[in-house]
Parts: C-alpha cells; sequence; structure tokens
C-alpha cells in the first residue's frame, strides 16, 4: 500500500481530526483514511441532472411508442370564451 505525508497541518485542523477520530472510535491514520476514501469514492459517483431526474419521474406516463392520438372527429370546436 502508499503512504502519503501531510505536512504543514493546522495545529486547530489536527486536534479537530483527533476529535473526530475518537469520535468514531478510530486513531487519526484510520480516520484521515476513512476521509480520503470517501472523498475519492464521492467524486466518482455522480449525480444525475434535473432534466434525467424530471423524465425519470414521468417515465410510463403518456402514450407508449405503438400506440397513436386518437382524433375526434364530428365534434364542433368548443373555444374558451373570457369575459
Amino acid at each position: 500500500m502508499a503512504q502519503l505525508v501531510v505536512r504543514n497541518l493546522d495545529d486547530d485542523v489536527k486536534a479537530k481530526l483527533r476529535h473526530r477520530a475518537a469520535a468514531h472510535g478510530y486513531g487519526m491514520e484510520e480516520e484521515v483514511r476513512a476521509i480520503v476514501r470517501a472523498a475519492v469514492n464521492a467524486e466518482t459517483v455522480r449525480k444525475a441532472g434535473p432534466g434525467t431526474r424530471i423524465a425519470a419521474h414521468f417515465a410510463g406516463i403518456g402514450l407508449r411508442d405503438d400506440e397513436e392520438i386518437p382524433e375526434l372527429r364530428g365534434f364542433a370546436p368548443n373555444p374558451a370564451t373570457f369575459d
């Protein structure tokens, strides 16, 4: 496995890291590994864009590929009137 050395880390960052590691029941090294692992994995998982989410929401609603819109013949147009 590879090693990584981080220099010039602020004292307050180191203290917060130590506190976070203790809260998770880890040593500082394991906590840093978990943070780096999560950061790299989050980068590779992309959220779908809004268009993709909207399309997924309405998937299966509406006309099927082989279905046509029926024509309405024999009905007089009924335009809306606004007073």
